[in-house]
């Protein structure tokens, strides 16, 4: 399969045109149009500037636009085709987990502890005080006898 620079030259010459030509039309540098047409795509701005060069070019030398990029993004997609690096996949962080879990029933230890001694406590405000430990028939003579 020939490079798109140089299908764009054999269109460009089967039908007389000078490149010179071309950059008039274009109003693309003449350096731009020679390094698209020999293949130099990495001293060209990039990839947005290619395709708009490649539409102007085609345009300009009567070839169907979007053939012409779809040509140009074909052979990027070869040109591109690299083998994928093996997925390394990590194990997910056992430690990781078993110590936030290790956290959460520490957590959950303290609180079932302060929830049971809240509930279990003794309520003194339930519970009458109580009076001294006299018998409450002997109150009343210990007052007789200090008055007489």
């Amino acid at each position: 399969m020939e490079s798109i620079g140089t299908y764009l030259r054999r269109e460009r010459e089967l039908r007389g045109i000078s490149l010179d030509e071309i950059a008039d039309t274009t109003r693309i540098a003449l350096q731009q149009l020679q390094r698209l047409e020999d293949g130099r795509h990495a001293e060209l701005p990039g990839e947005v500037f290619i395709k708009g060069y490649l539409r102007a070019y085609a345009r300009a030398v009567g070839l169907k636009q979007d053939d012409v990029v779809a040509r140009y993004a074909n052979s990027k997609r070869v040109a591109d085709v690299s083998p994928l690096p093996a997925r390394v996949t990590s194990a997910p962080p056992e430690r990781g987990r078993r110590f936030g879990l290790a956290i959460a029933l520490v957590v959950f230890a303290i609180l079932a502890t302060l929830a049971m001694s809240f509930l279990l406590r003794p309520r003194t405000q339930d519970r009458p005080e109580q009076l001294s430990q006299r018998s409450p028939a002997a109150a009343p003579i210990a007052t007789l006898h200090a008055g007489v």
